[in-house]
């Protein structure tokens, strides 16, 4: 059993979604444990080569600064350095804000962000002091040394990462050999597709591992509440199928419609600790907020979305009971309609407003290379299918085999691809059931 408080990381999907259920920064027998899917590492507190100080660095990025290592991200970082100041280990803080993807950039910031966090908690319960600068060149700041990286891991896994880029280095040597030398040796034409191939292969790969992987951990779930819209609020299938909030044994989990979650604990001194249920001044429900430490708001439930159907009261009823938090009530002030919720806050965009939104979201994945990296793919498979039919008659095996590469290559790509696409279009991303129901009755 991990003790709190324990860092969470910031919400992902897909592949990274492991990180969430696995990835956790703890204090444990004087010394800070960082567990990451498939490791853990300990780093001991105190005496001669052990964490005497953090150093909180509240600034915006600014490259590099004094020689050393890259300083803060937007959200800022925590140094953790020896009693001589050499840094033993870092970490960014949006790597451990679980609602960071949802906001902008420094939205948060100070104290509510290390509260907010659990950092602050957590260096508190390993007994490590705490000092924050605003300034990259302060003296505190460690300028010598990278330090281990104390992050939650990567999204996707490092064999995923060592095939693409083996296969990529390969095939990008051999096409420029090929197009530079115009060569037409079969066995180099056989690399070549065979290295083009790999890459489809291995993001197929990648989403059965995914699938295997989520079946590895099952954590209690105590209550899971699905959204109930009101009519007119442009609810879709996949909306009220995909989202939902899960109560667990120790975590509350926000699930939006492209699976990504964001996990908060129930427990430790950056939990959740009430939910309020805001009013207009009228009394209307608008919405629901998720508070934490110091009354922050870590996310909304707005009450159309949330609860205002035919199942939302019993939805409300059941968050109320599962969640564990003090439940309250607070009415909107002020002249007019009064704006809710105030600044960027997560809950405010889980239904896009197109299906194309929507399918965004809600597919597979895809490195930070993007659109970019699926064009390079398509292109090596086309490019194997053209060099195959140009040995064709002076080495027909091999000439078939690089053909027959490229174009199932073409086909594993393609396939996902329109799947996607059809089932969103023709049953994900249309109305509810009872909104299609509700206007073929007025007509």
């Amino acid at each position: 059993m991990i003790p709190e408080p324990a860092l969470r990381p910031a919400a992902s999907r897909g592949p990274g979604l492991e990180r969430c259920h696995a990835s956790r920064l703890f204090a444990q027998d004087g010394g800070l444990v960082l567990r990451t899917r498939g490791r853990t590492r300990r780093f001991p507190v105190g005496g001669t080569a052990g964490i005497a100080r953090a150093v909180i660095v509240d600034a915006a990025a600014g490259g590099r600064t004094r020689g050393g290592p890259d300083l803060p991200g937007s959200w800022g970082e925590v140094q953790l350095q020896d009693g001589n100041g050499a840094l033993i280990g870092r970490f960014g803080i949006q790597d451990w804000l679980p609602e960071a993807p949802a906001l902008p950039g420094r939205s948060v910031q100070g104290e509510q962000l290390l509260a907010r966090s659990g950092v602050a908690g957590l260096l508190r319960a390993a007994g490590v002091p705490l000092h924050v600068v605003r300034d990259r060149n302060d003296p505190l700041v460690a300028s010598k040394g990278a330090g281990a990286s104390l992050g939650p891991g990567g999204s996707f896994p490092l064999w995923y990462w060592g095939v693409r880029t083996v296969a990529g280095s390969v095939w990008f040597a051999v096409f420029t050999w090929v197009v530079f030398s115009d060569t037409t040796v079969p066995w180099v034409v056989l690399l070549l597709a065979a290295t083009a191939f790999s890459a489809p292969v291995a993001r197929l790969a990648l989403r059965a591992w995914t699938r295997l992987r989520a079946g590895r951990h099952d954590p209690v779930v105590r209550e899971r509440v699905r959204p109930s819209p009101a009519r007119g609020t442009g609810e879709t299938v996949r909306f009220c199928r995909d989202t939902e909030i899960r109560i667990q044994d120790r975590d509350l989990v926000l699930r939006d419609l492209g699976g990504q979650e964001y996990w908060f604990a129930l427990s430790g001194p950056h939990a959740v600790t009430s939910l309020v249920r805001v009013e207009d001044r009228a009394g209307r429900p608008v919405g629901v907020e998720l508070r934490g430490p110091g009354e922050q708001v870590r996310a909304v439930f707005p009450w159309d979305l949330w609860f205002g159907g035919e199942e939302g009261a019993d939805g409300w009823s059941r968050l109320r009971r599962a969640a564990g938090p003090a439940v309250s009530e607070r009415r909107l002030g002020g002249k007019g309609p009064g704006a809710w919720p105030k600044g960027p806050v997560l809950g405010t965009g889980l239904l896009p407003g197109s299906g194309g939104e929507a399918r965004r979201m809600a597919r597979f994945p895809g490195t930070v290379a993007g659109v970019s990296s699926t064009a390079v793919m398509a292109f090596g498979s086309l490019f194997s299918l053209i060099q195959g039919l140009r040995i064709e008659e002076t080495a027909p095996g091999p000439a078939v085999a690089a053909a027959l590469m490229g174009v199932l290559g073409l086909v594993l790509q393609a396939v996902p691809y329109a799947v996607h696409q059809l089932r969103s279009r023709l049953l994900l991303d249309r109305p509810t059931p009872e909104r299609t129901t509700s206007r073929e009755a007025t007509r």
